[in-house]
């Protein structure tokens, strides 16, 4: 491909290169150049791609895009933002693959990965077309699934995955889209034909510094979706509707002047019952994954499905028929007279709800295990710590994914906030011990909740990853 039809839609400031030139790929990381590609200098977390260009050059970059023009005579294109030039030229590379599909984006902090999980589901039980999913718990092109790294990968890895659905019949994209994706223009260029908008609680301010900037963040989706599906019940609905660029389509169970209302709530103990009024219409849907906050999933799933054209009733039929997603409020068997269950829940709001939810479900005692994460936002840990403590009747501190930060660091910052709900605690550092104390000590009728590794199979100790999945753990014990 030549040079001038990549850059056809990047805003170029000045041109030092032959844009007749032919291109052999589009790279960002010179360990992957190759020679006759074109190098994007990006600025990343830990180092600058502007750094590397000599580096890229020597390697046989043809062109380097860039914010700041080189001191040497190479070939280059200034451009005002190299990750916006990342996104729309790794676009352009795959023949711009999100053309060619119906792609519904789904943002908040709670949520993402069981809406998208079950509307890729409804959308093929409803439809019989194939679907695509980009998310946390991994990729999936079909039935065939794709490790995933981050929950919205990097622009030109984005649009490789999207060319590939294309490739394999896809006719729908539905992916979970981060802050941090948003903010860092991994989907820019892209037009998403319905975004869905879950709720906001205390996350990675480590990044955004504060819930203002997190919810700007977040709404920088619905400005480009054609049509945007909001949770109203949520305090920072307001941002996300402000910012909507087409037309908006609000749900709730708290606020009657919502488009979608969840009425008649039934909590299960082995999932939900509701009845959605929409528009004179009045129809019971059911979903088998316990908790209020499965309502507000399945209506966020509801009002996506209704704003790309599905019949409710087909939808209605479906969404019971459709399995929990893996680490989200999973059930994980055991030899055993008591429950234990898997959740990814990471943040304040995200524990409490598994907690309430699972306290609704048993008559006995919630003992809830987790950790928090190193080197990301210390200011939720006693949060969590007090939210754990006020809804348990007993906690287990231990490690999450402890990073470079020294373990028992962690712990003290969520002791903290466990202390002031004087509820009973145990510290056990070591996860699997911790996990092997909870299911020795555990009584007939009560829950266990494993909290904060959810889909995950490893632990991050220093820099280096180390395997642990929590069921081959529970299963060990039980062994």
């Amino acid at each position: 491909m030549k040079l001038r039809n990549l850059l056809e839609k990047v805003n170029i400031v000045s041109v030092a290169s032959d844009l007749d030139m032919e291109i052999s790929g589009v790279c960002y990381d010179t360990r992957a150049l190759l020679p006759g590609n074109v190098f994007v200098a990006i600025k990343g977390f830990e180092t600058d791609g502007h750094k590397y260009i000599d580096a890229a050059v020597k390697s046989g970059a043809a062109c380097v895009i860039c914010e700041i023009a080189p001191f040497e005579e190479i070939s280059y294109i200034l451009v005002e933002d190299s990750r916006q030039a990342l996104a729309l030229i790794s676009a352009a590379w795959f023949d711009y693959p999100a053309e060619k599909l119906r792609i519904i984006g789904v943002t908040g902090t709670n949520g993402k990965t069981t809406v998208t999980s079950l509307l890729k589901s409804v959308i093929e039980k409803c439809t019989g077309a194939k679907s695509g999913l980009i998310g946390t718990s991994g990729i999936m092109i079909g039935n065939d699934e794709i490790p995933a790294v981050h929950t919205t990968p990097e622009s030109l890895e984005l649009q490789k995955l999207l060319a590939m659905m294309v490739d394999k019949g896809c006719e729908y994209a539905v992916m979970e889209v981060s802050s941090h994706a948003l903010e860092l223009s991994r989907v820019h260029g892209i037009e998403f034909e319905v975004g869905v908008y879950t709720n906001l609680s205390q996350d990675h301010l480590d990044f955004h510094g504060t819930m203002e900037a997190y919810a700007r963040a977040k709404s920088k989706l619905f400005a480009i979706s054609q049509k945007s599906a909001i949770n109203i019940d949520d305090d920072y609905a307001a941002v996300m509707l402000e910012k909507a660029a087409g037309s908006r389509f609000t749900y709730a169970i708290n606020n009657d002047s919502a488009d979608l209302v969840g009425k008649n709530v039934k909590l299960l103990s082995d999932g939900i019952s509701f009845c959605a009024l929409m528009i004179g219409d009045l129809v019971r849907f059911g979903l088998p994954i316990p908790g209020m906050f499965s309502v507000y999933n399945a209506l966020a799933v509801v009002s996506a499905a209704f704003l790309i054209g599905l019949d409710m009733k087909q939808v209605s039929e479906a969404l019971p028929m459709c399995e929990g997603v893996k680490g989200r409020a999973e059930v994980v068997p055991t030899d055993s007279e008591y429950t234990v269950i898997i959740d990814y829940a990471h943040t304040p709001d995200a524990l409490e709800k598994i907690i309430t939810a699972m306290r609704g479900s048993t008559a006995s005692k919630v003992i809830t295990l987790f950790g928090c994460g190193g080197d990301r936002d210390s200011t939720k840990r006693p949060l969590m710590g007090e939210m754990a403590g006020k809804y348990s009747d007993f906690v287990i501190v231990t490690s999450d994914n402890p990073r470079t930060e020294e373990p028992s660091a962690i712990i003290a910052d969520i002791l903290e906030g466990v202390k002031t709900a004087k509820v009973p605690y145990k510290v056990i550092e070591n996860r699997k011990e911790a996990i092997f104390w909870a299911l020795e000590n555990a009584q007939p009728g009560d829950v266990v909740i494993l909290a904060g590794k959810g889909h995950e199979d490893y632990q991050i100790i220093g820099k280096e990853k180390f395997h642990l999945d929590e069921r081959e753990i529970v299963a060990e014990y039980f062994k």
